[in-house]
């Protein structure tokens, strides 16, 4: 009889452990269910809406993929600097948030999409600042977010600029850098320009300097070994080009539209 009954749970183990389902998929429909890695406070790409929920252009474009795709999307917030970390580490299957594409990524094996939005860094300042170009950043307090292509800008093409400075101070969020400059606590803040314009229309007391500091793209990054999954996006991303959804959603957003690669070749 004590043979039966561990016979009886031992198989009841095994299909509760069906029943859990694996490798992004539920258990009740088998829906693949896709984590999508973002900066929770990257407008207008990413960010928390007044509702508590997580919206923005690249998420919303996900979710139409995922809905070709039949998957179940879920977003998932990142801590930025620490990003790579946590796709390796597989809390997300990607990072989609206004991520610059860096040669460094592809040479230690990450997975790129095709750059879909074109960028270029900028300096924030407040009205009626001395600060009206980068000659003027010297002796002064710059600010720039962790972990993010501004950061490394200062630290290789234009380190000779951050050399100048009086300090560089590094934060966990623009948000952050914004606050600081608001405070006064800082002089400038380098940031991406969407970002800056977001803010500042929505915030006084701010000004975006009319000067471009470094060209890039934004991507989407994949762990190694994920060319497959890549695809799949790239294909269900390609379909909503072509039947008109990426540009309806993209006119949600009149800040970003011009600078929207697939809507602009």
């Amino acid at each position: 009889m004590k043979k039966i009954i561990a016979m009886m749970l031992a198989l009841m183990m095994v299909f509760a452990l069906c029943a859990c389902g694996g490798n992004g998929e539920t258990a009740d429909d088998d829906t693949t269910t896709f984590i999508m890695g973002v900066d929770p406070e990257y407008p207008p790409f990413s960010s928390i809406g007044e509702d508590g929920e997580l919206s923005g252009f690249d998420i919303e474009v996900c979710q139409a993929a995922c809905d070709l795709l039949g998957w179940k999307l879920e977003v998932f917030g990142v801590n930025w600097d620490q990003k790579l970390v946590q796709l390796n580490s597989e809390e997300c299957d990607c990072i989609w948030s206004g991520m610059t594409i860096l040669d460094s990524m592809k040479e230690a094996g990450y997975v790129i999409s095709e750059p879909y939005y074109d960028n270029t860094q900028v300096l924030v300042v407040k009205e009626g600042s001395d600060i009206k170009s980068s000659a003027d950043l010297a002796g002064k307090v710059v600010a720039v977010q962790l972990g993010t292509s501004g950061e490394s800008l200062l630290s290789g093409d234009l380190s000779d600029l951050s050399a100048t400075f009086k300090d560089l101070v590094t934060c966990n969020s623009f948000l952050v850098c914004f606050t600081e400059l608001g405070g006064g606590s800082v002089d400038a803040v380098l940031v991406d320009y969407p970002v800056a314009a977001a803010y500042v229309e929505e915030n006084e007391g701010f000004t975006i300097l009319d000067e471009k500091l470094g060209a890039e793209q934004y991507g989407i990054a994949f762990r190694s070994g994920d060319q497959e999954l890549c695809d799949k996006i790239q294909g269900a991303v390609d379909e909503l080009v072509e039947n008109g959804t990426y540009a309806e959603i993209a006119a949600k957003y009149p800040d970003i539209a011009n600078n929207l690669i697939f809507l602009n070749k």
